[in-house]
C-alpha cells in the first residue's frame, strides 16, 4: 500500500479496516458496489472470474481493483470461502446522504469456511461443523458446532487415555469440520497438524487462549446457567475451554449474540456404534466408490426425509447408531407405529412437506443477514405445526410423547410475522413493499401521502390539457429532473406564463410548475421516509423472530425426530422391511437378508436374499470361499448394513433379525491405493487391517474380503490365516466375523478352531456353463471359477483357452522341477530348475546332501503338534534350502 501521506480519505478507511483484518479478503461497500483492493483484488479476481482493474491507472497512485454489484455478496462470498478464503464485509453504516464528509464503515460480519448460513451455498441435507481445539489438565478438548444449525457438542479424553491423539483423530474424522481453531499455544503431536490440513481449514484465534474459569464464565452467561453439570462437563476443563473458546470465536466473527445456540452436549462415542473412515468408505455410506458422488450411496437410497432438518438427523442416526437396547426400542416403537398407521404416516408427510429448514432460517434471522423471504417461509412452516401435533398426538409411542411433552408451536410467533411481512415480498428490501399496511401507523401514513401526490399528479395532466388546450401534454419522471410537463413543438405558443423551462429536447420543451415541485417534494420525500422505516421495522421484526430462538429450535427438533421417524416408516413399508429385535446377547442372526441398495438398483428387482448366523464367543468367525462375482462383498455389505440399521432404530431389508448389540463394524473391502500418501494397495490393505485388530472386540462386527491378495500368495495366504487365529484367541472370545477369502486352505481352520464355520456362495454347472446362484450355503468351495469370470469379461478367447489349459495341468500336478506346468515350460523355458520337495527321484541318483537334511527333518516333525502357519513355514524353509544348495 501507498504512504499514509498520499493516500485519500477513503484509503485511509479502507487501510485502517484491512489492518484489523489482516488475515481477511475486504469486502468494501461503495454505494451499489462490493469493491476489492490491493493485494485482495489480485487474489480474489481469478477466484470470482472478475476483471482485474486499477484506479489510477498510468499514476504513481495506482491501485489494482475489482468489484461485484451488491446483490451478488453471496454468491461470491460462498465462492471466496469454498476456495478456503475468509471475508470480512464493510457496510455503509451511516446514510451517506445525512453523512458529513466520508460515509462512515464498519466490518459487519466475517465469513469463514465454518461460519457460513446462505442456504444457497451449503448442503442442506448435512450440518456444517466448525470445530476448536484444547488441552487442559493433561488432556485433549474439542468442541463442534453447526453455526447454521445451533447444534453444539463438547468432547474431551477421558484420564488416562493410552492414545488421547488417536481418539482425537477419530472424533474430526466422524464430524468432518470444514474449519478447525486452536490457539497460538496449542501443543501439537508431531505431525498431527500436517495431517490435518488437507482436510479443513486450521484457523490459529485468541479466543481460545482463557484459563478454565474464564472460559466457564463464557458458558456460564451465554446459556444463563450457574452451573455446567447439567450439560456433562463437570470436572472436563479441556471441553470447557473448547466450548467456550468456539462460542467466543463464533461470536467475534458473526458480530452477534448467537442466541439460536441454545444448548451444550457432552459427547460421548461410548454411547454409540462406531464407524471408522475406512468402514464409511466401504460401505458407501455417504458416497459411491464407483464415483464419489451422494448418487448410489446408502444414505442417499435410503433417506425419503421431507425436510431439510430431518435429512440432517437421519444422517447423524445412521452414522452414529445407539448402543443401548432401550432407546433403540423406543425408536422401533414408533417406526412400528407410523407403519402400522398408514393414514397418520401419509398426513404427517404431508404437513412436513411445507415445512422449510427452520434451523437454518432462524440462524439468518440471529446473524441479521434473513431477508423477507426467509422470514415468511419460517412464518409458513410454523403455520402447519398445530396441524402436525394434533396428527402425531393420534398415535401410541413413548418416543412420539416425549417429542411433544410441553413442546410451543410458536403461534405468537408465525402470527407476527404475518401482521409485518406481506404474503409475496420482494426479493430484496431494498425493494420496498415489504411491511404488510397496518403494521406501523407511520408507514401507513407515509404511503397516503406518496399514494395521494402520486394520484394528483397523475391527474394533474388532465388538468393542465384543459387549462392549456395542449391535448398531447405529458407529466413525466426521470431521476436527474424528477416530475415535469413536456409540451411538442408544434404547441409551444399555448405554454402559459406560470410554466418554468427546465430543459429543451429535440421535439419540444420540458416545463415545471410550483404546485408540480411541490408535489413531487411531498411524493419523493415520503418514499424516502418509506424506505429507510421499512428497513428499520423488519430489522425490528427480524430481531423479534430470533428473541424466540429457544421456542422456535424446539420446534424445529421436533419436527425433524417426526420427520426422520415417519421417512423410516416410509421406507420400511414400501421396501418390505421388518421390525429387528435387539438385545445385549451374542448373537447376530439374520433371515432371509437383503442389500438395501443393491435391491433398489436391480433392473428386475429379484435380489437373492441371504441368510446369517453368527454368535460372538461361539460359533463367530464364517469364512467365505466361492466365484468372483459369486455375491461375496454384497453379503458382507448387507450384513453390516443391517446391523447399523438396526441400532440406528430404523427397520431392516430381511424377513426376521436379531441383533446383540454391536460396538464397533469394521468392514475392509475392496482395494485402493493412496498414491498421495505413497501408499500401495497391499500397505492400504494392512494399515487397514492393523487398525482393526487394534480395535476390535468381542463385541464387534468384522466384515473382511481378501485379507492378503495384495501380495505373493505365501504371504497372502499366512497373514490371512495368522488374522483369523488372532480373532479366535482374541481375550474375551471370537468376535462376530464374515472372512471372505479366495485361499481355500483356510477352510481347513474350521476343523481346527471352535469358533470358525464354512460358508460358500453356490453355484450350478452345466457343462462349461456355470451359474452363479449368489446364494450362501454352509460348506467349503473347491474352485474360484476366475477363468469363466475372465470369459464372461471379454478377455481374448485363446487367452482363455491357454489358462484353462494352464489350470488343468497344475491341479493334475503336470509340473517340472522349475514349478511350472509342463506346458507352460515349452513356452516360458529358461528358468533355472527348483527342486521338487516330493518328485519321486531316480533310482539310479542318490539324494544330495541338502535333500538329505530335509528329509531328516521332516522325519523328526509330530504333525499333530504343528500349526497350519509353522507348518507353511518349515516348508517355506526347506524350499529355500534346497534351492540356495542347488545354485
Amino acid at each position: 500500500m501507498h504512504s499514509a501521506s498520499r493516500l485519500t480519505p477513503m484509503f485511509r478507511q479502507y487501510r485502517s479496516l484491512k489492518e484489523e483484518h489482516p488475515e481477511s479478503i475486504l469486502l468494501y461497500r461503495m454505494g451499489d458496489f462490493y469493491e476489492l483492493f490491493y493485494d485482495d483484488a489480485r487474489i480474489a479476481s481469478p477466484l470470482l472470474d472478475l476483471t482485474l482493474t486499477a484506479r489510477g491507472k498510468g499514476t504513481d497512485n495506482e491501485v489494482p481493483m475489482c468489484g461485484f454489484p451488491h446483490h451478488q455478496l453471496e454468491q461470491y462470498t460462498a465462492r471466496l470461502v469454498r476456495g478456503g478464503r475468509r471475508v470480512a464485509i464493510c457496510e455503509q453504516v451511516e446514510d451517506p446522504k445525512q453523512a458529513k464528509g466520508l460515509v462512515r464503515r464498519e466490518v459487519v460480519r466475517i465469513v469463514t469456511p465454518g461460519t457460513v448460513n446462505d442456504p444457497q451455498h451449503i448442503d442442506s441435507k448435512c450440518n456444517l461443523w466448525i470445530a476448536a481445539l484444547s488441552s487442559a489438565a493433561g488432556r485433549l478438548g474439542a468442541a463442534f458446532l453447526d453455526a447454521s444449525t445451533g447444534d453444539f457438542l463438547a468432547w474431551e479424553s477421558s484420564a488416562g487415555e493410552p492414545q488421547p491423539w488417536d481418539a482425537l483423530a477419530e472424533r474430526l474424522e466422524s464430524f468432518g469440520p470444514r474449519e478447525i481453531v486452536f490457539s497460538e499455544d496449542f501443543k501439537w503431536k508431531h505431525g498431527f497438524r500436517e495431517a490435518l490440513s488437507g482436510a479443513a481449514v486450521l484457523t490459529t484465534t485468541e479466543s481460545l487462549a482463557c484459563f478454565p474459569t474464564s472460559a466457564s464464565g463464557t458458558l456460564h452467561s451465554h446459556f444463563n446457567v450457574a452451573s455446567l453439570d447439567g450439560f456433562g462437563l463437570r470436572d472436563r476443563p479441556a471441553a470447557v475451554a473448547a466450548a467456550a473458546g468456539l462460542l467466543q470465536y463464533v461470536q467475534e466473527t458473526q458480530h452477534c449474540r448467537p442466541q439460536h445456540i441454545d444448548s451444550l452436549l457432552f459427547h460421548e462415542p461410548a454411547r454409540f456404534l462406531l464407524l471408522d473412515p475406512a468402514t464409511r468408505r466401504n460401505l458407501e455410506l455417504e458416497r459411491s466408490i464407483r464415483d464419489g458422488t451422494a448418487q448410489g450411496s446408502f444414505l442417499h437410497t435410503i433417506d425419503l426425509a421431507v425436510t431439510s432438518g430431518g435429512a440432517r438427523l437421519l444422517r447423524r442416526w445412521l452414522l452414529a447408531p445407539l448402543l443401548d437396547p432401550r432407546e433403540i426400542s423406543l425408536r422401533h416403537d414408533a417406526v412400528e407405529q407410523f407403519v402400522r398407521r398408514s393414514d397418520a404416516r401419509g398426513g404427517v408427510r404431508r404437513q412436513l412437506g411445507g415445512v422449510r429448514d427452520i434451523e437454518r432460517l432462524l440462524a439468518r434471522c440471529v446473524a441479521r443477514t434473513a431477508g423477507a423471504r426467509d422470514l415468511l417461509g419460517l412464518r409458513t412452516s410454523l403455520e402447519r405445526i398445530p396441524d402436525l401435533l394434533q396428527t402425531v398426538r393420534t398415535i401410541d409411542s413413548e418416543l412420539l410423547r416425549q417429542t411433544l411433552e410441553g413442546l410451543d408451536p410458536c403461534a405468537d410467533v408465525a402470527r407476527r410475522i404475518g401482521q409485518g411481512i406481506v404474503d409475496e415480498p420482494p426479493a430484496t428490501l431494498r425493494e420496498g413493499g415489504v411491511i404488510r399496511d397496518g403494521f406501523d401507523t407511520e408507514i401507513d401514513e407515509l404511503r397516503s401521502i406518496r399514494r395521494d401526490g402520486r394520484s394528483y399528479i397523475a391527474s394533474l395532466e388532465t388538468k393542465e390539457r384543459q387549462a392549456t388546450g395542449i391535448a398531447s401534454l405529458k407529466v413525466r419522471f426521470n431521476k436527474v429532473f424528477g416530475y415535469f410537463i413536456e409540451v411538442t413543438k408544434s404547441n409551444l405558443q399555448l405554454v402559459p406564463d406560470r410554466y418554468q423551462r427546465k430543459q429543451t429536447i429535440a421535439n419540444g420543451e420540458r416545463y415545471i410548475t410550483p404546485e408540480l415541485k411541490e408535489y413531487e417534494a411531498r411524493v419523493l420525500q415520503a418514499q424516502e421516509k418509506i424506505e429507510a422505516l421499512e428497513l428499520t421495522l423488519f430489522d425490528a421484526l427480524r430481531s423479534e423472530v430470533a428473541e424466540q430462538a429457544s421456542r422456535i429450535k424446539a420446534v424445529a427438533r421436533a419436527s425433524a425426530r417426526l420427520d426422520v421417524l415417519s421417512s423410516l416408516a416410509e421406507t420400511a413399508a414400501i421396501h418390505s422391511f421388518c421390525r429387528p429385535q435387539i438385545d445385549d446377547g451374542n448373537r447376530l442372526r439374520i433371515v432371509a437378508g437383503r442389500h438395501a441398495v443393491v435391491e433398489q438398483t436391480l433392473s428386475n428387482g429379484r435380489f437373492v436374499p441371504n441368510d446369517t448366523e453368527l454368535e460372538a464367543r461361539g460359533k463367530a468367525i464364517a469364512v467365505l470361499t466361492g466365484p468372483n462375482m459369486g455375491g461375496k462383498s454384497t453379503y458382507l455389505r448387507q450384513v453390516a448394513l443391517i446391523t447399523l440399521m438396526a441400532q440406528a432404530g430404523s427397520f431392516v431389508p430381511a424377513d426376521e433379525a436379531t441383533i446383540g448389540i454391536v460396538d464397533r463394524i469394521f468392514c475392509r473391502v475392496g482395494a485402493s491405493d493412496s498414491l498421495a500418501e505413497g501408499q500401495s494397495t497391499f500397505m492400504v490393505e494392512m494399515t487397514e487391517t492393523a487398525n482393526i485388530l487394534r480395535h476390535a472386540t468381542p463385541r464387534s462386527l468384522l466384515l473382511l474380503d481378501e485379507i492378503g491378495r495384495g501380495t505373493s500368495t505365501f504371504d497372502g495366504l499366512s497373514i490371512a490365516w495368522a488374522v483369523v487365529e488372532y480373532l479366535d484367541g482374541l481375550a474375551g472370545g471370537a468376535p462376530r466375523c464374515l472372512f471372505a477369502t479366495h485361499y481355500h486352505e483356510l477352510t481347513e481352520l474350521a476343523s481346527s478352531l471352535g469358533s470358525v464355520i464354512n460358508l460358500r456362495m453356490a453355484v450350478r454347472e452345466s457343462g462349461d456353463d456355470v451359474v452363479f446362484l449368489h446364494h450362501v450355503e454352509r460348506g467349503a468351495a473347491d474352485r474360484s471359477y476366475g477363468i469363466h469370470v475372465a470369459r464372461l469379461a471379454g478377455i481374448p478367447r485363446a487367452v482363455v483357452l491357454r489358462a484353462d489349459e494352464i489350470l488343468s495341468n497344475i491341479e493334475s500336478e503336470e509340473l517340472g522341477r522349475d514349478g511350472l506346468p509342463r506346458r507352460a515350460r515349452k513356452r516360458g523355458g529358461g528358468r533355472v530348475a527348483q527342486a521338487s520337495l516330493f518328485e519321486q527321484q531316480p533310482a539310479a541318483r542318490a539324494p544330495t546332501q541338502a535333500e538329505s537334511e530335509v528329509l531328516d527333518e521332516l522325519r523328526r516333525q509330530e504333525p499333530d503338534g504343528l500349526t497350519p502357519i509353522e507348518s507353511l513355514n518349515l516348508l517355506a524353509g526347506w524350499i529355500r534350502k534346497l534351492e540356495q544348495r542347488q545354485s
